[in-house]
């Protein structure tokens, strides 16, 4: 086992709690060795990543606060309690308000949990931040993304044509194939099976 292993587990269980536990105890930096744990599971095993982050949480933890409540909202989306994602997705952005200097992909990932549940009476909301949010879009994976969600958020509000525009924006983006990053070339680009294909196939059928 590698020195990074123990707090890096894919899967849970009685045996691996225990070693995770035993290290814990011995770590310095204990709520980020929970969090990065959680994040590990908070989709195969989110009730085990929920309680992981209950731990980090009573650490009072102020450096990765936004990301760890971002780790929670994919927990919840994992066992469908979507108003409480919906609840720590926000929470994140609260905190990014706070804190700007840790800044999570809460601002996409809200308004696309929005259009994927069709959460209507936040809609206008959804639009707002992703207009407010914009100068942030970094990777061509956030630019298709941002896209997407204003292109289908528009066609639900009736602007056909403007929801076309947001959805060709959006589908040029996954076929970028760099970066544009000179170091990092093959970070942050569209991934097919990273992505939500409902929306994907919302996206394309409005372009």
């Amino acid at each position: 086992m590698s020195k990074h292993d123990w707090y890096r587990n894919a899967e849970w269980s009685p045996e691996i709690e225990t070693r995770f536990m035993a290290k814990l105890k011995r770590a310095r930096d204990k709520p980020q060795y929970l969090k990065i744990q959680a994040s590990y599971l908070a989709e195969s095993d989110p009730t085990v990543a929920l309680r992981l982050l209950e731990h980090y949480f009573e650490l009072g933890d102020d450096f990765d606060l936004a990301s760890a409540y971002g780790v929670q909202a994919t927990a919840y989306i994992a066992l469908g309690m979507i108003e409480q994602a919906v609840g720590a997705y926000e929470a994140a952005l609260n905190r990014e308000s706070d804190f700007p200097k840790y800044l999570t992909d809460a601002y996409l990932n809200l308004p696309c949990l929005i259009i994927t549940q069709s959460i209507e009476s936040k809609y206008s909301d959804a639009i707002a931040l992703l207009n407010n949010m914009q100068h942030r879009l970094l990777f061509p994976v956030d630019h298709y993304k941002w896209n997407a969600a204003m292109a289908v958020l528009t066609a639900r509000s009736g602007s056909a044509s403007e929801a076309q525009s947001y959805a060709r924006a959006a589908l040029e983006a996954t076929k970028l194939e760099k970066s544009g990053f000179r170091y990092h070339p093959n970070i942050g680009l569209f991934s097919e099976k990273k992505t939500d294909k409902a929306l994907y196939d919302a996206v394309e059928q409005i372009a």
